[in-house]
């Protein structure tokens, strides 16, 4: 908490964090090894919808968007539930960047993890 008394800007970066740490390791990877080198933020954007309080129980979505073969967004989509209530606390970005840590470089996305963030559509016409 914040002198505001509510949810801080220092610990939403926080969180956001931890649910990437999260996102990654459901799928076998860190940030530093995605099948071959790692990952690094290029920048993030915090928008704030709403008040974060303490004993809330945080909603984080993630998904990405603007993939391409060196890197991505990853979006967030931060809700209280609130009193059977959900309450929209933040919409959130970071920039990731594929990159080799041994040579300090941006490198390609490896194709496994880029299968991963973002999967083929199935061909159309395809039964459901």
């Amino acid at each position: 908490m914040n002198y505001g008394n509510h949810l801080g800007n220092d610990a939403v970066l926080s969180l956001m964090h931890d649910a990437r740490m999260r996102f990654l390791a459901s799928h076998n990877h860190t940030e530093l090894e995605i099948g071959g080198c790692g990952l690094i933020m290029a920048d993030v954007m915090i928008a704030y919808k709403g008040q974060g309080y303490y004993g809330d129980l945080l909603k984080i979505e993630l998904f990405c968007t603007e993939i391409s073969s060196r890197s991505f967004d990853l979006m967030y989509k931060i809700t209280a539930i609130r009193n059977n209530t959900y309450i929209d606390i933040a919409d959130a970005k970071t920039g990731m960047v594929a990159f080799d840590y041994t040579s300090n470089k941006v490198t390609l996305i490896p194709a496994a993890f880029l299968q991963l963030i973002d999967p083929p559509a199935p061909p159309s016409g395809a039964a459901s």
